[in-house]
Order: C-alpha cells, then sequence, then structure tokens
C-alpha cells in the first residue's frame, strides 16, 4: 500500500470531515483541498516517502520547486501551500506526526522566478539527447522539437490532438489559458520528428479507449502529465550536460527570448506565446546585455 493510500483512508478522510462539518466548507472547497493534498501526496510517493513523520520542510519547498518548474501560477501554488500547511497543521494537533514540517514555510516558496535562458546550442544539445533507435526516444525528440519550436506551456503540449496539426499551412492549433485558440507557426525539423513519431511510434502506444487523439503518450496510451514531462525533460538536460537550472518552461522562455533577439516584433512573439497583455511578454526581453549593446551600435543614428 503506498502512502497515498494510506493517507486517504485514514489522515486525508478525516481531515476532509473537519473541514466539512467544523469549518462548514462547501463541498467545492472540500474537493479542492482533496485534489491538491492529493497531488503532494503523489510526490511524496514518488520521493519514497512512506511516512508523514518523515516529510521535512525541504520536502514541501522541493514540491513548490517542481511546481514552479511547470510553470505552475502563483496563485495556484499559494493556493496548494494553504492546503498544504492546513493539513500538516491539523495532523500535528491531533497528535498524529510528531511535528509540523510547514509551521515554518512561508508564502515565499510559491514565488515564480523567471527560467533561465539558454543559448541556441544548449537548446540543440537537449533536443538531440533522446536516443532515437528505440520508440519512446523518438517520441521524446518530437516533444523536445515541438516544445521550442512553438513555445508551447506544458498544458498546451500535453493536451495537443492530432486534429490540431496543420503541416501543409505549417502551423499548429493550440488552445491555450481561458480556452483562447491561437494558431502557431512551426518549424521544418518538429514537422519531420512528429511525422516520424506519428507513423512509426503512436500507432505502438494508442489505446483506442484511452487515447482519444492526444499527439504524445505514455506506455499505458493515454496523455503524459505535468509531472511526467519534467522528469524527461529533466533527463535529457542531464545527459546534454546542461549545468543550469531547466524545466520544461525554459523552452518557452528561450523560444520568445532567441526570437526578440533575431529581431521579431513583440507583438508578434505576444501573439504566439498566448499572451493577453503585451506587459507579460516583456518579461522576455531580459536579454544579454552585450546583445543591447551591439542593437545599439548598430541601429542608434549616433551609435
Amino acid at each position: 500500500m503506498t502512502i497515498i493510500d494510506q493517507v486517504l483512508n485514514q489522515f486525508l478522510m478525516e481531515y476532509l470531515a473537519y473541514l466539512k462539518f467544523e469549518k462548514n466548507l462547501s463541498p467545492r472547497s472540500v474537493e479542492s483541498y482533496k485534489s491538491d493534498i492529493t497531488k503532494f501526496l503523489s510526490h511524496l510517493n514518488d520521493a519514497d516517502i512512506s511516512d508523514l513523520n518523515n516529510v521535512r520542510s525541504n520536502d514541501i519547498s522541493e514540491y513548490f520547486k517542481i511546481l514552479r518548474d511547470l510553470g505552475i501560477s502563483s496563485s495556484t501554488s499559494a493556493r496548494y501551500l494553504s492546503a498544504i500547511k492546513g493539513f500538516f497543521k491539523y495532523l500535528s494537533s491531533q497528535e498524529y506526526i510528531e511535528k509540523d514540517p510547514a509551521e515554518i514555510l512561508s508564502a515565499r516558496i510559491t514565488e515564480r522566478k523567471l527560467p533561465s535562458v539558454l543559448s541556441f546550442i544548449e537548446i540543440n544539445k537537449i533536443i538531440e539527447a533522446p536516443d532515437t533507435s528505440n520508440i519512446l526516444g523518438i517520441r521524446d525528440r518530437a516533444m523536445l522539437e515541438l516544445f521550442y519550436s512553438c513555445g508551447l506551456r506544458v498544458s498546451e503540449l500535453i493536451n495537443l490532438k492530432i486534429s490540431d496539426l496543420y503541416f501543409e499551412d505549417e502551423v499548429i492549433r493550440v488552445l491555450g489559458k481561458g480556452s483562447k485558440q491561437r494558431i502557431i507557426p512551426i518549424g521544418s525539423s518538429a514537422v519531420e520528428w512528429i511525422t516520424e513519431y506519428l507513423k512509426k511510434v503512436r500507432p505502438s502506444l494508442e489505446r483506442k479507449l484511452k487515447s482519444e487523439n492526444i499527439i504524445f503518450l505514455n506506455k499505458r496510451g493515454t496523455k503524459l502529465s505535468r509531472m511526467g514531462i519534467w522528469k524527461i525533460v529533466d533527463r535529457y538536460v542531464k545527459e546534454a550536460g546542461i549545468d543550469k537550472e531547466f524545466h520544461p518552461h525554459t523552452f518557452r522562455h528561450s523560444f520568445a527570448t532567441h526570437l526578440l533577439e533575431g529581431g521579431a516584433d513583440l507583438r508578434a512573439v505576444q501573439e504566439m506565446l498566448g499572451h493577453a497583455d503585451i506587459s507579460t511578454t516583456q518579461i522576455y526581453t531580459h536579454i544579454d546585455k552585450d546583445f543591447i549593446k551591439q542593437i545599439h551600435r548598430d541601429y542608434h543614428p549616433r551609435g
């Protein structure tokens, strides 16, 4: 029995009952707490932590680092933190655990940091890291190519369907935040590897009742999870020998920054990223100072 099963069968059910009957929370709020805490328990399970008494504040901080790496919003992370802190506070008050590991944690651990930007050479090393002599290597190569080619969010990539591909027009259709649809150009290398994956790999992974036309599938024939994407990317970053902070969102950040460095119009990049406000896109203009100086020398009339 996993820690998720153990806690769900005892502590979590009791805590949810406390929220419902003692705190008078709505059924929807109680369900939200259950979902948020269960996701954290899944993380503990992956980290081989099988006893809540063994959870340390560093384990919780690491979980929020992963959430930031996956591009989870600050508001969502803050909600997760509130749920986790409330859960451990209850366990401590009932003396189910010896010490509350979440007590000293502050809201700062939920703050999103601007991801680092890698050079094209570094990005290329990561993209070329998968062993394409096996089927999962081909899948991963196609996925990494698409990440960088189109600057997708993790949620957009895992939900992308075959019907969203318009390779004849060299574009894909993406359903972004707020169910807003946008069209993004796609590069020839990404088209080539996705086509290879769709022909040679996806048919062997597909399970008719589970796959739902989703492009990228796991071994069970269902769509990949956020955590699954994070683990895949982390593996190839290490294999490529990249000794920098990197996560799936770094592809998106590098995509935008490289376009702007190449002279792309800010509003065009805004459209490709799916930002409602151009000020959000301007975050990606943190370009190397030497590049900015060179632009000034090249284009300013008195440079």
